[in-house]
């Protein structure tokens, strides 16, 4: 459990010296693609065994130093988050289920062998963040500032042990759409490889689990599609997701299924968003295995009428044409469904703050 001088840290700034010029920055808000583009500022806190959480900041972007022997460039002891914050139509800035973020960023430490970071300071971190380039949230339709907390482990020595010193940082990206095809619905390649297995880190939030997806990534676009989706390590048969997102499957019959969490999935916060607002919708929804022999036979049968893929940068994307060494078949119209519309625009309705939010899932921050 956290100290009460952990979760109260305060936070220095140091300005930056050259901030982005305002021309600039225009340029780039008016199309800023995703994850391409950062802010002017990063949040920077230290831990060590000795002193637990210390020296919170907000200063200039820029790089970081490392010793040769810095434990995470030998065995990776690294974790993510990827959150949004939006500006609603009254000027305010918002961000949406902030805490489920921060819950799953100390689950990723768990399993990492990594410190714990108080729930407080890390809502803290990030609206720090967003409220000293609060400038940067780009000006197209459907815009908004992606924010990436990490951690990695910063002490240099060569033994296999979990580290004693670590580094948290946030840093900030104005973002427009995820996939750079902007087609209505995307097409997948069923990979070889396997994503998790059993016991493994599939359900942290670690780079190695995305390095780990780049080939096969790398082979689905050689191929022409814009996604891989994985299968389970065991029997080579039950979808689990696809390279950064989770799947969804709706039927003819008003059901939904949707892979369950089983330790080599990522618990996806789009993912338990959608499973409220399905079930507010009347859909019956089940947490189920599902074959990708069954996908097609579903398919082709007219039983199964929409698949869609969700997650927080690419928020809720129709599935439409899926294909790999065994099978070859298109979901529907191969464009995006009535349903997978609907559920879309009632999360971003309620993320923009043009709907009730009737679960406390949106905390404004300024």
């Amino acid at each position: 459990m956290a100290s009460i001088a952990e979760t109260s840290l305060d936070f220095a700034h140091v300005a930056h010296p050259s901030p982005t010029p305002a021309e600039r920055r225009a340029t780039v808000l008016a199309d800023p693609g995703f994850g391409i583009a950062f802010s002017d500022h990063m949040v920077t806190i230290e831990w060590s065994e000795e002193r637990g959480w210390h020296d919170a900041k907000v200063g200039p972007y820029g790089p970081i130093t490392l010793d040769p022997a810095t434990a995470v460039l030998h065995y990776a002891q690294e974790v993510f988050e990827g959150l949004k914050a939006y500006r609603h139509g009254d000027g305010s800035i918002a961000l949406f289920r902030p805490e489920a973020n921060a819950a799953r960023f100390n689950a990723s430490a768990r399993r990492l062998a990594m410190p714990e970071l108080p729930e407080e300071l890390f809502l803290e971190s990030v609206r720090q963040l967003v409220l000293t380039d609060r400038d940067w949230f780009p000006t197209i339709e459907g815009g908004s500032l992606y924010l990436r907390p990490f951690m990695f482990a910063t002490e240099a020595f060569l033994g296999v042990r979990p580290a004693k010193q670590f580094k948290y940082m946030v840093i900030a990206s104005p973002a427009g759409d995820y996939f750079k095809s902007g087609a209505p619905a995307v097409s997948i390649w069923i990979s070889d490889y396997s994503r998790a297995a059993p016991g493994g880190t599939g359900a942290a939030k670690c780079g190695g689990n995305y390095a780990a997806s780049l080939v096969p990534q790398a082979e689905a676009i050689a191929r022409g599609h814009d996604q891989v989706v994985f299968l389970d390590a065991a029997e080579r048969k039950w979808i689990e997701e696809l390279g950064g997102m989770n799947l969804y499957f709706a039927f003819d019959d008003g059901s939904l299924i949707t892979p369950p969490l089983s330790g080599t999935i990522l618990p996806g916060i789009t993912r338990d968003s959608l499973l409220t607002l399905a079930r507010e919708e009347g859909l019956t929804v089940r947490e189920e295995r599902y074959s990708i022999d069954q996908w097609e036979a579903d398919t082709r049968s007219g039983r199964l009428v929409e698949c869609f893929a969700c997650g927080t940068a690419a928020v809720v994307t129709s599935v439409g044409k899926v294909e790999g060494r065994e099978h070859a078949f298109t979901v529907g119209s191969g464009g995006p469904g009535q349903l997978t519309m609907k559920l879309k625009d009632r999360l971003v309705s309620i993320q923009r703050g043009t709907a009730p939010d009737t679960h406390g899932w949106v905390k404004k921050i300024a």
